[in-house]
């Protein structure tokens, strides 16, 4: 499980539709609404942030270069926030569409430094903000279950161990079991301290077993989502130390 789920094929599909269910989200929604997901946040302020990042990404990625970008130039947030996003977003999709995925750019992660990167992080951040845009008028649509299998990796083995962790780290060990009961897949997680790793279940031998000390199973949206904290970890049936499971928060 510790490989991407996807290709660009894929994730430049994904974040079409995610980018044209957010773009309905700004277009029909209260800009002025608060986002309950992004304390702090209206739908505005949504719109501008998913616009900047779209900026910060397409800057970069086309130089074949792995060392850290400079910092990007990104245009003021004026005017009405629904052209900035579209504006943005329609840029994001032109660059990412044109590069090649193994082409050698910078990304924080602890892995090959390739465009691929981008095209995966990009279709998962779209889906979790057009989330949040829903929630901020009512019920939001699930995210797509395959994306939401690759999200859920992307979490453990790119965004958690290059700093976005956003729960515990002191005195919690152990392993940590998810299971997406929609689409059949699971995910077994060492956790000591701050250290984190993504267990190759492919390589284990049939009598081994992982021992976890925490699990928590539900669809693969609903997972990814309470990986993300949009919702609480209760929406899904979970079992053992609550530490472990809220060690694995990012955001």
């Amino acid at each position: 499980m510790s490989k991407p789920h996807g290709n660009k094929e894929f994730w430049l599909a994904a974040l079409r539709a995610e980018g044209a269910a957010l773009h309905t989200a700004i277009e029909t929604g209260n800009l002025d609404a608060d986002v309950p997901t992004c304390p702090g946040w209206t739908l505005r302020h949504l719109a501008f942030h998913v616009g900047a990042v779209y900026q910060r990404v397409y800057q970069h990625i086309g130089r074949g270069e792995v060392s850290r970008p400079e910092q990007a130039q990104i245009e003021a947030e004026e005017g009405h926030p629904l052209n900035y996003f579209d504006r943005h977003y329609a840029e994001l999709v032109r660059v990412l569409d044109q590069v090649d995925p193994d082409l050698p750019a910078w990304n924080p992660a602890p892995q090959a430094k390739k465009a691929s990167y981008w095209h995966r992080r990009l279709a998962v951040e779209t889906a979790i903000h057009r989330w949040d845009a829903q929630v901020s008028a009512g019920p939001a649509e699930p995210v797509e279950a395959k994306l939401a299998v690759d999200g859920i990796t992307e979490v453990i083995d790119s965004l958690l161990p290059s700093g976005k962790r956003r729960g515990p780290t002191e005195g919690v060990r152990g392993i940590v079991a998810l299971h997406a009961v929609d689409v059949g897949q699971d995910w077994y997680v060492r956790l000591r301290g701050e250290g984190i790793a993504l267990l190759d279940t492919d390589t284990l031998l049939d009598d081994d077993h992982p021992h976890e000390r925490a699990q928590a199973t539900g669809s693969a949206s609903d997972v990814l989502l309470a990986l993300y904290g949009r919702v609480p970890y209760d929406v899904l049936e979970v079992a053992g130390d609550p530490r472990l499971l809220q060690a694995l928060r990012t955001g």
